[in-house]
């Protein structure tokens, strides 16, 4: 065997392992929980309550319920793949300014849940979150708006097709694990490989309820191409939110867009008997 030869074979090995290696791994790869929570919502002035329910297969979630003074509405909340709750604060205080309660709560695996990530288990952790709050807590589905951001989005984006929220939200959202890891995995045969699907696409014209996407044309992560595209598939009432900065903090640098982008949707979404807004200032 020549020299070139043994070269070709070594790395056809190479690739062989990597491909091996990313196929054991993808779970590994696409959730980074952290288990510490770092801070409450109490830090940031905060009213909350700690809660806890448990999962269709037995697993015991836990979750901050943040009341709002004279809620318009509540936000069943499904945040990104790494982290924890106690890393969006932030988004509970918007929420509060809103006038909109949230349920936060971590997916099995992270925080204080119990359990191990996974792609049907993170639908399960979203649905006992739907459920906590309307069986639990008695609160209408045309009064909660189902949540996602990033991979969060993927969740809510499936919760909304079984259940019929007041509206959903999917921002700087994915159309399918294929599609993202074809984006930063371009060299491996990623359709192959992958067990995860996070199939979006596929999933959001089944969504009745009223759909906003968000997404920043200068999203470093997650095209906006595929924002755009979600948009474009979803069947219902709909708006596409274009907005600035990064995958992580776009929300931020472009908070006044952001918040217009929120307050026109609850406007529609949550109408109270009289036609008004509920907690809208100008109908008291």
């Amino acid at each position: 065997m020549n020299a070139a030869l043994t070269a070709i074979v070594a790395l056809v090995i190479v690739y062989a392992f990597i491909c091996l290696f990313v196929a054991a791994l993808q779970n590994n790869i696409a959730f980074h929980p952290t288990r510490t929570l770092e801070a409450t919502p109490e830090d940031i002035g905060l009213r909350y309550e700690d809660v806890t329910f448990r999962t269709e297969d037995g697993l015991r979630l836990h979750g901050w319920f943040v009341p709002a003074d004279d809620a318009r509405g509540t936000v069943l909340f499904c945040h990104g793949n790494a982290g924890n709750i106690s890393h969006r604060l932030h988004s509970l205080m918007l929420f509060q300014e809103l006038g909109l309660s949230v349920l936060s709560f971590d997916y099995r695996g992270f925080g204080r849940s119990e359990g191990r990530p996974g792609e049907s288990g993170l639908y399960a952790d979203a649905r006992a979150a739907w459920r906590h709050l309307t069986e639990e807590r008695g609160f209408a589905s045309d009064r909660i708006v189902v949540f996602g951001r990033s991979i969060g989005a993927a969740v809510a984006i499936e919760l909304a097709t079984r259940v019929t929220p007041a509206a959903l939200v999917a921002e700087s959202a994915f159309t399918s694990a294929a599609d993202i890891a074809r984006v930063h995995y371009a060299w491996l045969p990623v359709r192959l490989l992958l067990r995860l699907r996070f199939d979006s696409a596929s999933r959001i014209d089944r969504v009745s309820a009223p759909v906003l996407i968000i997404h920043s044309a200068n999203d470093e992560v997650i095209p906006y191409d595929m924002g755009r595209d979600l948009y474009d598939l979803s069947l219902g009432p709909k708006r596409l939110l274009t907005i600035s900065g990064p995958h992580n903090g776009g929300w931020l640098t472009s908070r006044d867009e952001y918040v217009l982008g929120w307050m026109d949707l609850l406007r529609i979404a949550l109408r109270g008997a009289d036609g008004g807004v509920v907690g809208d200032p100008t109908n008291r």
